[in-house]
């Protein structure tokens, strides 16, 4: 099990495959954004044409193709759902776009990929609710499977919650497993305590964090 929290650009991983957040017609919009990078560094034209075939696809389908002039071998394309108000089913779909991607994983037996955080950039999601998810997801299915997973987030505050809980995850997962079974770099929390904190709306996510880290004595 493999489980590492970076903040890096996503088109310099080398690893088996790496995560488009894309949208229902696989097309890119903002070329400043994580797909417009993805895309660029792949060869646009390259691409394009490799996702076309599948377009339109409904929300958190998750497809792959070659991934070009990307050190990775493929990309996942996934079309991540839009947050409303949370009233939408907006949950279960983040739920099962990490789902599908997996899937995919298993499909073509890779061994690593790399994600962003799914949904948490233009498509409006709390950032808090998108890591929740993302982890819950990731954790599951690192525990039945030899998989090396990096999730990558761009934003500080994010990154610096996982630098700040690394220590207390892998104590938590040491009482679980043998130490033989372990290759933790970089984790969350006990993802028990970490949803139980996350469930609480009211103070803001930061200083619930800064809470959590004076109470565990981090």
């Amino acid at each position: 099990m493999y489980l590492e929290i970076i903040r890096e650009d996503i088109t310099k991983m080398k690893v088996d495959a790496i995560v488009n957040p894309s949208n229902r017609s696989l097309l890119v919009g903002d070329l400043k954004s994580v797909s417009g990078q993805i895309y660029n560094a792949a060869g646009f034209d390259e691409l394009n044409e490799a996702t076309r075939i599948y377009s339109p696809i409904d929300w958190s389908v998750a497809i792959i193709t070659p991934a070009f002039n990307l050190p990775s071998k493929y990309v996942i394309h996934v079309a991540n759902p839009i947050w409303f108000d949370g009233k939408h089913n907006e949950i279960e779909l983040l739920r099962k776009s990490y789902q599908n991607i997996f899937q995919c994983v298993l499909d073509q037996k890779l061994k690593s990929v790399a994600f962003p955080l799914l949904s948490a950039g233009t498509y409006g999601w709390p950032k808090d609710q998108a890591l929740q998810i993302a982890l819950s997801e990731i954790q599951a299915f690192i525990m039945h499977h030899e998989i090396k997973v990096y999730l990558l987030v761009y934003d500080k505050s994010v990154f610096e919650l996982s630098k700040k809980l690394s220590d207390s995850v892998k104590d938590y997962i040491d009482q679980h497993y043998e130490e033989e079974e372990l290759e933790f770099l970089c984790t969350i929390s006990n993802f028990n305590e970490l949803d139980d904190l996350l469930k609480k709306h009211d103070i803001s996510f930061s200083d619930q964090l800064f809470k959590y880290i004076d109470e565990k004595k981090m």
